[in-house]
């Protein structure tokens, strides 16, 4: 009985791919090449999720134990409501087909395609993939905007007023700014160029990170008499561990920007992302060995990241060495980028801002400067950069304005000092923590000070 049910199960399935198989001929794609290139927009749309679990390790690594359960449940927050919002208006709003205001804004309507009426066969975007594999890959890249927001405003924020924020930016903002470019909005029609999200994913998130951490003011204890006071994170190697998880999954972030099983195109892009990744971490190294005058393990961590940013924009038009300079560069200006903001005392935990902003930012450039096609040009990278930045910081600055006055964007004195696990979710994530690794709030208060501005209450 069970050997007939799998039978059954077979044949349906060859009927329903049938009219695939069938366009992918006409359309002159082979059926093997049409299956290949959607499976590897599947396997690179679960190495970018898995990128997720890297966000919520190292985020968890750098801040305080007394917070990681609020930094979990944040990253586990944005990953379910990003692809449910991206579901509903995100993917319509991303990709409009036609736009009703100029090159700006389109919508093609709530909701996803039923099954009947999605296009599942190579007459969709070329034979590239299926309507629900190109659905499934830009959801996992949704929820990256406002996980790279969340490490800046990390051990001070409200719960509410972070869920609130991040479901509209990417609901909205990070969709609209995406049509522009990837939907083929003006930014495109401009000649502007974004391979994988330089830009699109990492400076709009970066430009809400920086907003975020302004808005917020910096941490109780972190800047003494005006001076900087280092607040050790929880654990380095589970940074560590989360480094390597982004490491992993910008395989499938980059080479699945690729968008077809294309080897020579999926293998060149992979080789300038690791390349670029390499050095990154390598000239981080040695900047934080002269600057502080011993190497510094998160330092070189990030450097890592900021290569892999930095090549995002132009993973499949730079030459690999041209890939290690970029990176190489990208190393040097994370660290000099983390000084600048402690120095003029923003405070993030995570040195998200420096990697997500001030990398994409030069990675979005360095198209201009090293690319292999002759169209890309540093002045349409630079208008991209220019648009972008003032689309995302002013949504950013709005949202969390808006938020400030209405229902506090900080917890109280007493709840940051307490730590947010206990204060927001009633819990410790490590048994036997109690109040363990949290300094006192006496002992904090004389160290710091408090952001400026603070106060006692939830609305500083």
């Amino acid at each position: 009985m069970l050997r007939n049910f799998r039978k059954l199960g077979i044949a349906a399935l060859a009927l329903a791919t049938l009219p695939g198989i069938a366009l992918a001929e006409e359309a002159g794609i082979s059926a093997g090449h049409f299956t290949a290139n959607n499976m590897w927009i599947v396997i690179a749309a679960a190495l970018v999720f898995i990128m997720h679990l890297g966000f919520a390790t190292l985020e968890s690594g750098l801040t305080r134990a007394k917070n990681t359960i609020n930094i979990l449940f944040k990253n586990t927050f944005i990953v379910c409501m990003s692809i449910l919002t991206y579901a509903l208006v995100g993917f319509n709003l991303m990709y409009p087909g036609d736009f009703s205001i100029g090159q700006f804004f389109g919508f093609a309507g709530l909701g996803l395609e039923s099954m009947a009426s999605a296009d599942v066969t190579a007459g969709y975007a070329d034979g590239g993939y299926t309507y629900w594999a190109d659905f499934l890959f830009q959801a996992m890249f949704a929820a990256t905007a406002a996980t790279i927001v969340s490490g800046a405003v990390a051990e001070r924020i409200k719960l509410s007023s972070f869920m609130i924020f991040s479901t509209i930016f990417v609901t909205f903002v990070y969709t609209i700014a995406g049509s522009w470019k990837w939907g083929g909005g003006f930014l495109d029609q401009a000649g502007f160029y974004d391979f994988a999200g330089s830009t699109l994913v990492h400076s709009v998130g970066g430009w809400g990170a920086l907003m975020g951490a302004l808005f917020l003011g910096p941490r109780v204890g972190k800047y003494i008499k005006g001076r900087l006071a280092p607040i050790p994170g929880s654990s380095q190697p589970l940074a560590a561990v989360g480094v390597f998880l982004l490491w992993l999954g910008w395989f499938g972030f980059n080479g699945g920007s690729v968008l077809s099983a294309d080897p020579a195109l999926i293998s060149f892009a992979c080789v300038t992302t690791c390349l670029a990744a390499a050095a990154g971490g390598i000239a981080a190294m040695f900047t934080s060995q002269v600057a502080f005058g011993k190497p510094d393990l998160s330092m070189a961590l990030n450097g890592i990241l900021a290569g892999l940013v930095g090549i995002t924009a132009g993973a499949d038009v730079i030459a690999p060495l041209n890939a290690v300079i970029v990176g190489l560069i990208a190393g040097v200006l994370v660290v000099l980028s983390v000084m600048f903001f402690d120095r003029i005392k923003v405070d993030d935990p995570v040195g998200a801002i420096s990697v997500h902003l001030t990398c994409g930012i030069w990675g979005t450039l360095a198209v201009g400067i090293f690319s292999t096609n002759p169209e890309h040009t540093l002045g349409a990278q630079a208008y991209g950069v220019i648009a972008y930045g003032a689309f995302a910081a002013a949504s950013a600055a709005l949202l969390f304005g808006l938020l400030k006055v209405s229902m506090g964007l900080r917890v109280s004195l007493e709840e940051e000092v307490e730590g947010l696990d206990l204060a927001e979710h009633g819990m410790h994530a490590y048994d036997g923590l109690g109040s363990a690794g949290t300094t006192g709030m006496a002992d904090e208060i004389a160290l710091g000070g408090g952001p400026i501005g603070a106060t006692s209450t939830a609305k500083s």
